[in-house]
């Protein structure tokens, strides 16, 4: 019988967040990534969407290892909420990543590390039957990697995030040798970034962004706020560089960002002259026109630093008419609607505000466009080929883009979350399909909010709860007088109304019997199946019925 080697993506297929992958040979498992999601509006109280490692859990096979290709969130962000459910084995990430992931571990007080490997095969890492190295594309964080890994099966060309970019702000390129050597060791199946294979031409370079930014601390007749993600290094240093040339001090603020700052500097990848960063305290003793904020909280969350300055709420920094502020990155998709209130915030104020809605001058993607999705099929020249990283739209154009590039459809293998994919010598087919639920985390407590729990939520929110308090004869199950009736979330009239259609349904219901009621868990689930009915027939609305029975 021939060998086969198992890809199953638990999460970054079909959406842009969650990525986490397994390559599975007889009875061990490798693992690519272990990124969480975000929340959007309608997941109420849930801050954060994790994968479904439920495989991982139920399996008896081992995991041998797991690699990191870079330091976004959606690629390593879930580190901390789901290690401490696997058993020990190691990790390895270029430094960037490496550090970054290591500094979230630390703030969650676990203990385990993520080594630190560099790029190019000369640093080939054996993890049980696999091998495997990293080779450096460019991306809008540095360090980000492609991963080169050898099964038995064959060679498999991993290629997350990236994108082209021939004049990268930190000066290091693609590594296009590489990527070209392990076209021609052969490759069985490349998984490759598809999010930008909707865009034609090739996407812009981050070097514009410093012209960008420097003509705008020229014109701001206040100070300058600029947000951005706080594992953007490449941005933050081009920002930092044209302050620099306006002797202008910088001040960081927000938990995220300093703490990588921290970090890119102890790696040397920002570089400031002494004295040009002030603490955040110092900032009322400079003049608004000598100083450049870098804000974290570019996606409108809730309680991150850029909401409470543009709320007002921040305690050593005002926002005013004169200032001027800038966001240097697309909304996740989600977040729509929470950057465009936050945009609205501060225009309310009187700044001036830049986002990528009205100029594409302060920010760039870091994925590639369709060109650079064609070059690297061209150069890595895989058998078979299997987009990822993307919405299932964009795997559809990603497609598109296979077949111009000559790819048979037999050679393209669009993936579902859960969906294995069977890899043999020369040949690929898909396999079973293992079940994923979404999980949803607090992020404070870090606690599993369960799927039930959430709907519950939406109800409430949509259409109301409703608590309804009856006395009920022990002897009889009748009703002792007309319950009691709470409703939150109506109108006075849809309220008014609810309270009659309920009296008059429960009278009906809740006659006293010759027998003695005992099952009071069935008889509040009856009250609950009646109240909603009458409820949905009449008013249209689902709320949330909570029937409490005292027993008299």
């Amino acid at each position: 019988m021939q060998d086969t080697l198992s890809l199953i993506p638990l999460g970054g297929v079909g959406n842009v967040t969650k990525n986490m992958y397994i390559y599975e040979y007889k009875d061990q498992i490798l693992l690519v990534d272990c990124g969480l999601g975000f929340a959007d509006e309608t997941m109420l109280g849930v801050d954060l969407l994790m994968p479904d490692i439920s495989y991982l859990l139920k399996t008896q096979k081992k995991i041998v290892g797991m690699l990191i290709t870079h330091g976004h969130e959606d690629h390593m962000g879930a580190l901390p909420f789901i290690l401490p459910q696997l058993p020990e084995f190691p990790i390895f990430a270029t430094p960037l990543t490496a550090a970054f992931a290591n500094g979230k571990l630390k703030e969650f007080g676990i203990t385990r590390k993520v080594q630190t490997i560099e790029f190019g095969p000369k640093q080939e890492v054996k993890i049980g039957v696999f091998s495997a190295y990293f080779m450096r594309v460019t991306h809008s964080v540095p360090d980000t990697s492609h991963i080169f890994i050898k099964t038995p099966v064959g060679n498999i060309y991993h290629g997350s995030d990236f994108k082209f970019d021939l004049t990268p702000a930190d000066g290091k390129k693609t590594d296009f040798a590489e990527i070209v050597a392990a076209g021609n060791a052969g490759v069985l199946a490349m998984l490759s970034d598809s999010l930008g294979a909707e865009r034609e031409g090739q996407t812009p370079s981050e070097e514009k962004l410093a012209e960008s930014f420097d003509r705008e601390m020229a014109r701001c007749k206040g100070k300058m706020i600029i947000t951005t993600y706080s594992s953007n290094i490449s941005r933050l240093n081009q920002a930092i560089w044209a302050a620099q040339k306006y002797h202008k001090q910088v001040c960081f603020v927000g938990r995220s960002l300093i703490k990588n700052i921290e970090i890119a500097k102890q790696l040397g990848l920002i570089v400031m002259p002494k004295g040009m960063e002030v603490r955040i305290d110092q900032l009322r003793k400079i003049k608004d026109t000598n100083v450049v904020l870098f804000v974290a909280g570019s996606q409108g969350q809730e309680n991150s630093a850029m909401t409470r300055i543009a709320n007002g709420q921040h305690k050593d920094i005002t926002l005013r008419p004169q200032d001027s502020v800038i966001f240097s990155s697309d909304p996740i998709p989600g977040n729509e609607v929470m950057v465009n209130s936050l945009v609205d915030t501060i225009a309310r104020v009187g700044a001036r505000v830049m986002y990528t809605d009205i100029s594409r001058e302060f920010h760039v993607s870091g994925h590639g466009s369709a060109q650079e999705l064609m070059l690297l099929m061209s150069l890595v020249r895989p058998q078979f080929v299997v987009p990822i990283g993307g919405t299932y739209k964009q795997m559809v154009a990603y497609k598109g883009l296979a077949r111009r590039q000559g790819f048979a459809d037999r050679q393209i293998m669009l993936l579902d979350n859960g969906q294995e994919m069977v890899l043999g010598q020369n040949q690929a087919h898909l396999g079973q399909r293992y079940p994923v639920r979404n999980v949803y985390v607090d992020q404070i407590s870090g606690e599993e909010v369960e799927s039930f729990v959430l709907r519950d939520r939406q109800k409430i929110s949509s259409d109301g709860i409703i608590v309804l308090m009856a006395e009920i004869d022990s002897e009889t199950g009748g009703l002792l007088s007309d319950p009691d009736i709470i409703t939150r979330g109506f109108s006075t009239a849809d309220a008014q109304e609810a309270k009659k259609i309920l009296l008059r349904e429960l009278k009906k219901t809740l006659v006293p019997q010759s027998k003695k009621s005992q099952n009071w868990a069935y008889l509040r689930k009856i009250i609950t199946d009646v109240s909603e009915k009458a409820l949905n027939k009449e008013l249209k609305r689902k709320p949330l019925i909570l029937p409490a029975i005292i027993e008299l």
